[in-house]
């Protein structure tokens, strides 16, 4: 596959001639290189020194660098005056803006954002005018601001819209409407700055404002979601102070949120007398309080005593929702401690109590591995062929074929029997794991494995870009790349068919947009890729994203480009702006910490977490540290789970069950996301170097779990 910078691309796409940004300008922007400011100013320069037709565009491109990096006299010298073509002119609008706004002019800044309204795509008019908004109110123009404010906050009823609609809706003296915003933002936002500001602003009306016990648990629990714990007290405290917690249902609530912020903040001995008081409400909240315990000694690695205290959920409230993760939690505990046949009784219970659970395929899986590790294949395959019968759309269905055929063979069976079970698995499931591990498994045999594929994934290098995608085609060329990616996000929602689909998937190819690719083909070209198999639709599913950074990083720190990639697939799906729950960020999310931790085994500064979202500097920590993760573990299976779950976790695992082989050990694997994370990264890394390998001879998965070295990373 050829490979394009942003330059190249945008020529063969486009058909025009040089651009005047240089292509290594481009690439710098896209994988947010410190010297890309650097280099758009010098492009500038150099267009100004010879009287090129583009300067207007360069000026636009590093005004919009100049604003990121706070340096808003700059943009706004580059921004104002410059002239670009008729596709760009909202968006020069719209970055002068910025810069007016962000320089202390917010009257010229509504100006120009009022520009980009009236010329503006959907996408860009949507947050133009919520700026346009922002800036009316503080010019001092709240009614001018009022009608820009309503349908922003409409659209996207985010805290800082709907407190800003709130002062908008006071001057044109709606109050009504400014409470409830006020209101929303204090309830929905506790833990954002506005949060506050909104539930102050209500307390100071005439009459004042008292929220509900249920509005301070609200309030409570949001503030927990994000981490604020002590804060999270000083809610329920308010709520208290007010006595508002009146019946003993009312004070159970309040004590089952204080326990769970309790242990946030280290205080076990108080949060337990806390759910004490939770466990004599009823019977909804003792439940809850009583799982909350079960789950406390899960995670101190208190096993035992937390099969005992989910039995006992399970037993006396067997109608609540907890019930039903209790009891599965039952047998899950018996099966991780090697208690086979118990787990086998506390299975088979689960699935009669629990009729309706949405758990049922898992819990037969488990009872099926329960038997298999008993040696009792005959009836793990009954209990496979049930799990395949009664829930033939779940996504165990693979490996429940797999285990099926695997229970065969160590049962004994001839290669006539097993080979065409294991066959039957590659050809329904090729992408997945299962297909991995069966394919080995028919090599050991002394068999060929069927192809997967035909055909590796193929680029369409040329085709008319559709008519929807040339104004990000535009964008591109301009080094606009997160305003190309806003414009693609909108024109991909409005995808009604499958050939429509497949022309916008490789266009994004070939404009360097893998993670909107992939999300397209995702939704609309799964059973092209995987039921029809067509090396033109597999193409958007495992892309070789940013090709040159990737293969460069892998190549200096000594770990193959497709693990990274397979990883890179299973962290952010190739989009460079995604970050979790966890503080994760960009295209190998790559948290804070350890990014800090492999800057100084790389004798670098520090980077800030914005800097995480780079995808060159993701791609460069990422390939780095599996780098170090496959000198210490020897295996990918080990090394993905060590990138997910840390290396001391999957030390411990290999000490605790190394001696299965490793389609056992990856099924036992205790953290649930791990197993799966695992799994995947397996399936992506052999397809990726079947796919792109250039070895005549195919890479072969190894079925044995190596001792892990006791030096090597550790973070």
């Amino acid at each position: 596959m050829r490979r394009w910078t942003g330059a190249g691309l945008l020529s063969v796409v486009v058909g025009t001639g040089a651009w005047a940004q240089s292509p290594g300008t481009l690439e710098a922007v896209r994988l947010h290189r410190a010297e890309a400011r650097a280099l758009a100013r010098q492009d500038l320069e150099g267009c100004r020194s010879t009287k090129c037709a583009d300067a207007g565009r360069i000026s636009l491109l590093a005004g919009t660098l100049a604003l990121a990096e706070g340096d808003v006299a700059e943009a706004r010298t580059l921004l104002t005056g410059a002239s670009v073509s008729e596709p760009l002119q909202p968006y020069l609008a719209y970055y002068q803006g910025q810069a007016h706004f962000y320089a202390g002019d917010p009257a010229a800044a509504a100006e120009a954002f009022r520009r980009a309204v009236d010329k503006g795509t959907p996408a860009l008019v949507s947050r133009s005018r919520a700026r346009l908004g922002e800036a009316l109110l503080a010019a001092g123009k709240a009614k001018e601001a009022a009608p820009a404010l309503e349908l922003a906050a409409t659209e996207e009823p985010s805290a800082e819209l709907l407190y800003q609609r709130a002062q908008a809706r006071k001057a044109t003296g709606n109050a009504a409407g400014e409470k409830a915003d006020l209101k929303t933002v204090a309830l929905r936002y506790p833990a954002h700055p506005y949060g506050d500001e909104a539930l102050a602003k209500l307390e100071a009306q005439k009459p004042t404002l008292k929220l509900t016990l249920a509005e301070h648990l609200q309030r409570a629990r949001g503030l927990l979601d994000a981490n604020e714990a002590k804060r999270t007290l000083a809610e329920l405290e308010k709520a208290e102070a007010a006595k508002l917690a009146r019946t003993k249902q009312d004070k159970a609530q309040v004590a089952l949120v204080r326990a769970q912020a309790l242990y946030a903040t280290g205080k076990r001995e108080e949060a337990e007398q806390a759910l004490a008081v939770a466990r004599q409400g009823p019977p909804s909240v003792a439940a809850e309080a009583a799982f909350v315990t079960a789950r406390r000694a899960l995670k101190s690695d208190a096993n035992d005593k937390a099969r005992e205290l989910m039995a006992s959920v399970e037993k006396t409230w067997p109608r609540e929702k907890v019930a039903d993760e209790a009891g599965f939690y039952v047998g899950w505990l018996d099966l991780q401690a090697g208690r086979f046949e118990e787990a086998v009784k506390s299975f088979t219970a689960f699935d009669q109590r629990h009729v309706g659970s949405r758990k049922r395929d898992e819990a037969l899986w488990y009872r099926a591995l329960a038997h298999i590790r008993l040696e009792q294949y005959g009836k793990a395959r009954e209990v496979l062929d049930t799990l395949v019968d009664k829930f033939s759309r779940s996504s165990l269905v693979p490996q429940a074929r797999y285990w099926s055929a695997r229970s065969h063979e160590l049962e004994g069976a001839k290669a006539d029997v097993t080979g065409p079970a294991y066959e039957a698995v590659i050809t329904s499931a090729p992408s997945s794991y299962y297909a991995l591990l069966a394919s080995e498994r028919l090599r050991e045999l002394g068999r060929q494995p069927p192809a997967k594929f035909p055909e590796a994934p193929k680029q369409l290098e040329s085709g008319e870009v559709p008519p929807e995608l040339k104004l990000a085609v535009a964008l591109t060329g301009a080094g606009l790349f997160s305003d190309a990616a806003e414009e693609v996000q909108s024109r991909t929602s409005r995808i009604r068919n499958q050939e429509q689909a497949l022309a916008f998937a490789h266009a994004l190819l070939r404009l360097g947009e893998y993670g909107h690719a992939h999300a397209v083909a995702a939704r609309h070209l799964w059973g092209r890729a995987f039921g029809a198999r067509l090396p033109e639709a597999l193409a958007a599913f495992y892309p070789r994203a940013f090709a040159n950074a990737v293969e460069s990083e892998a190549t200096r720190y000594q770990v193959s480009p497709f693990l990274v990639w397979a990883i890179m697939r299973r962290e952010s799906a190739f989009r460079p702006e995604v970050a979790s729950a966890a503080d994760a960020r960009g295209l190998m999310q790559v948290i804070p910490p350890t990014a800090r931790a492999i800057a100084k085994k790389l004798a670098e500064p520090e980077p800030a977490p914005a800097e995480l979202f780079s995808p060159s500097l993701s791609i460069r920590y990422g390939s780095w540290y599996l780098g170090q993760l496959m000198k210490r573990f020897s295996h990918p299976a080990l090394a993905a789970a060590a990138y997910n779950a840390g290396p001391d976790a999957a030390v411990k695992w290999v000490k605790e069950k190394g001696t299965l082989p490793l389609d056992l050990f990856v099924e036992e694997i205790p953290f649930r996301e791990t197993r799966g994370y695992v799994k995947q990264v397996l399936a992506d890394l052999y397809l990726y170097q079947a796919f792109y390998g250039k070895e005549a001879a195919t890479q072969r998965l190894s079925l044995t779990v190596p001792s892990p070295a006791t030096e090597g990373v550790s973070f």
